[in-house]
């Protein structure tokens, strides 16, 4: 159907954007588990706000694992390297993922305001855990992970847990949370009332200018702390996809190559920056739409910085950099991508049409009235 060369070119957009729709989806449900023990007053109001992501979570977490199971058959040998790798990590989100259905589910249960309060924690960890380890995890993918190919091309990863931990890491882990965080505030805007939806406001107000100043530290610290993996030679493009037929070096501000190549692609930090600001000035003067229409295209901006920063590589190694994988080298066959291709033209049409009805029937605010006429089905 297409070149071997264009299809690598496809997967590696598709897959950002299968990624960028779990952020966006994902991110302001997560962000209303991290808000859920601190700005309520009462149970009441924790649970309108549980009910304001209960049609739409899982549906949510579909990007999560369409991302995964893209990234296991279009790119097999990172997604070995970066999942046995990153195992213990992966293994303490999923856990933390386990949180929030059990919470939401048992949480009514009972009405006890001692059981109702502990899983209000659970599903906290549940939401807040997930966004840290993604940024800790994108973050060593701009550091580089330490991992070696033998000639059988199979990867040994050479770390441990915590040595994902490092001050880089750390800051890009809480970069992340807030711009969860920031994302479930302005959802609260559109979907609340009164008292709940004024605290809303005054938290993205005050995440926004946060945001723009981490995200700001953290691009310096890009350009100036971390060297850059740049290719220096490369094999066929349409070739087999074999790591070990080019050559990678780092460099001193690596990272900034595309930008200087491509000036345009400038807009992407300078949105990321810009966004944040927009979402607390939009919530300053009311206008909870655009809010959180800003801090959706913030988390789009955020993602596609890190992917016209570190193209062509997908997972550098700090070991050998010439072993690193990138969209040329870490590929499926011409023929998986191209089954894939025609999987995806079928069912991500229907993936977006279905979440958008869904999020068309669900439009509007959820307040004391709402919940008083569902309050046998309500959280």
């Amino acid at each position: 159907m297409f070149e071997y060369e264009t299809l690598r070119m496809i997967w590696w957009v598709l897959i950002s954007v299968l990624l960028i729709g779990f952020v966006i989806t994902d991110g302001f449900d997560m962000g209303v588990g991290t808000l859920l023990p601190f700005i309520t007053k009462k149970d009441e109001e924790r649970r309108i706000m549980l009910r304001t992501i209960a049609p739409h979570w899982e549906g949510n977490q579909v990007w999560l694992v369409t991302g995964a199971a893209a990234i296991f058959a279009a790119w097999p040998s990172v997604y070995a390297t970066a999942f046995s790798g990153f195992y213990v990590a992966m293994m303490l989100t999923l856990f933390a993922l386990f949180f929030r259905p059990v919470g939401l589910e048992y949480r009514n249960k009972i009405e006890d305001p001692r059981w109702r309060y502990s899983w209000d924690w659970a599903i906290f960890a549940g939401s807040t855990i997930p966004p840290i380890v993604f940024g800790v995890a994108f973050a060593n993918l701009l550091e580089g992970v330490p991992y070696v190919l033998n000639e059988f091309l199979q990867s040994q990863y050479k770390g441990g847990f915590l040595d994902l931990f490092n001050p880089f890491s750390l800051l890009v882990g809480v970069f992340s949370l807030v711009l969860f965080v920031l994302q479930g505030s302005t959802w609260l805007q559109m979907k609340t009332e009164g008292d709940l939806r004024a605290r809303a406001r005054r938290i993205t107000m005050v995440l926004g200018p946060v945001a723009t100043i981490l995200f700001a530290i953290a691009g310096l610290w890009v350009a100036y702390g971390l060297n850059g993996y740049v290719l220096t030679s490369i094999g066929d493009l349409s070739g087999p996809s074999n790591p070990f037929l080019k050559t990678v070096e780092l460099q001193a501000g690596g990272w900034l190559l595309n930008y200087e190549k491509y000036p345009v692609t400038m807009l992407a930090p300078l949105l990321g920056l810009l966004f944040p600001l927009l979402a607390a000035l939009a919530s300053k003067y009311n206008r909870c739409g655009w809010a959180f229409f800003t801090t959706s295209l913030m988390q789009v901006a955020v993602l596609s910085t890190f992917a016209v920063s570190t193209f062509p590589f997908i997972l550098s190694s700090s070991i050998d950099p010439n072993i690193s994988f990138t969209v040329w080298d870490a590929t499926s066959s011409e023929l998986t991508l191209n089954i894939m291709s025609i999987t995806a033209a079928i069912f991500l049409p229907i993936i977006l049409l279905y979440t958008s009805w869904g999020y068309f029937k669900m439009f509007g605010r959820i307040g004391k009235e709402f919940m008083a006429k569902s309050q046998q089905s309500s959280y």
